[in-house]
């Protein structure tokens, strides 16, 4: 008996705080063309979009109602700290992307846009394979992050307005 009312408190509590799945995302076309197949964040963009969304990802951008156009990919490692005997105690990692989402004829649903996200890493010469390790983690947790954003952006993208003629 304990633990059916353990469950269902559990249960009224996760549903009282607003918690739900994911879903899909609710983009404003329904075929999108994105370059760049053979790695980084446009890999990681075409497969998000093709399993969060109803739009259908496209290898010809004439056939695209949606066109992303990335302008910019960017990773930098700035020192952050140094040591009393000038050895290096941190860095930041920096990641850069920009992009725009047009409709290939002038029409814009997302404006050129730059996204920056940053991590923090500490260093130590006594573990520069783990240290190695966690950067090359941090770098695919920005990675994933990026393309989260980028998603977000597209679901609140509008659909370009029709000039008249």
């Amino acid at each position: 008996m304990t633990k059916r009312f353990a469950t269902a408190v559990l249960c009224l509590a996760l549903g009282a705080c607003g918690f739900h799945l994911r879903g899909t995302a609710d983009v404003p076309f329904d075929s999108v063309y994105v370059p760049g197949a053979s790695g980084g964040v446009a890999l990681d963009l075409k497969r998000n979009i093709q399993a969060g969304t109803r739009a259908k990802v496209v290898d010809d951008p004439k056939k695209a109602d949606a066109i992303v156009q990335f302008t910019q990919e960017t990773r930098e490692k700035v020192i952050l700290s140094l040591s009393g005997t000038g050895r290096v105690r941190e860095y930041r990692l920096l990641y850069r992307v920009g992009f725009r989402v047009h409709d290939g004829k002038g029409g814009e649903y997302v404006p050129a846009t730059t996204i920056q996200l940053s991590r923090d890493i500490t260093f130590n010469d006594s573990d520069v394979l783990a240290k190695e390790s966690e950067e090359q983690l941090l770098i695919r947790d920005m990675q994933t992050d990026m393309v989260q954003q980028i998603m977000r952006r597209l679901a609140s993208a509008q659909r370009p307005k029709v000039a008249a003629q």
